[in-house]
C-alpha cells in the first residue's frame, strides 16, 4: 500500500467531466493521481515540494491512485468506501461536497439531508452511510484528534433550521458556519426555539 508520495507538483488537469488529476513527480517517476478539486485551493505552485496522502484502488482491469491533502481526509475516505454500495467516485464526492469536517458532522448527527445534497446520493444511500457510520466517525474523530464543532442547534431543531434557511437562499457552508458561531457565542446552544435559532443565523449571516 503506498501511503503517501512526497515530491514535486508536475502538473493538474481537470478533466471533461469534472475529476481533478495532479502528477507529482517523485524520484523521476510521475505518478498520477485524482484527487478533489477543493484540493485545487491548497496546493503549491508547479514545480514546488509536495506531499500527498494516497489510497491504491485496485481492479483487475484499472488501478487508480486517489489523493488526499492530509491522512485525516484519507482516513475518512477508506471508512466511506467500507459502506456497501459506495464506491471511490461517491467518496470522493461526499469529500468535495461536504468537506470533512461537515461530512463527519452530518454522519455523527444523523443529518441524511445533507449527505444527499451530494450528487448521485440518495436519501437511502445518507441513511445507510449514518447507520454504517455514525458510531465509527465518532469514535475516531474522538482518537484522531480532530476537534468536533461545537455549538450549533440540537439535533432534533438543526434540520428545521437548516431547511429554513436554505429556503433563504444559503448555502450549507453559510449555514453551518453561522450555526456554530451563533451557538457558541448566544445563549441558544441547548434551545429547541427554532424560530430563535433562525432569527440569530440570519442576524450573523447579513452582518
Amino acid at each position: 500500500m503506498i501511503g503517501y508520495i512526497k515530491g514535486f507538483l508536475a502538473d493538474s488537469q481537470k478533466l471533461p467531466n469534472g475529476r481533478v488529476i495532479l502528477t507529482v513527480d517523485a524520484g523521476g517517476v510521475g505518478y498520477d493521481m485524482q484527487v478533489n478539486p477543493r484540493s485545487l485551493s491548497e496546493l503549491p505552485p508547479v514545480g514546488d515540494p509536495v506531499q500527498i496522502f494516497t489510497h491504491l484502488q485496485s481492479r483487475e482491469d484499472l488501478q487508480v491512485l486517489f489523493g488526499f491533502s492530509s491522512r485525516a481526509e484519507r482516513d475518512v475516505f477508506r471508512l466511506l468506501i467500507s459502506v456497501s454500495g459506495i464506491g471511490p467516485q461517491m467518496g470522493m464526492a461526499l469529500l468535495d461536497t461536504l468537506g470533512i469536517n461537515e461530512l463527519i458532522q452530518s454522519v455523527v448527527n444523523g443529518n441524511a439531508r445533507v449527505l444527499s445534497q451530494t450528487p448521485g446520493v440518495g436519501n437511502k444511500t445518507a441513511e445507510r452511510i449514518i447507520l454504517e457510520l455514525k458510531t465509527k466517525l465518532s469514535e475516531w474523530r474522538q482518537h484522531s484528534g480532530l476537534i468536533a464543532p461545537t455549538g450549533g442547534p440540537i439535533s432534533g431543531v438543526q434540520e428545521d433550521v437548516e431547511m429554513m434557511l436554505m429556503a433563504l437562499g444559503y448555502t450549507n457552508s453559510e449555514i453551518s458556519k453561522a450555526l456554530v458561531a451563533v451557538g457558541s457565542s448566544t445563549a441558544l446552544s441547548k434551545s429547541k426555539d427554532t424560530e430563535a435559532w433562525i432569527r440569530e443565523a440570519i442576524a450573523w449571516l447579513s452582518r
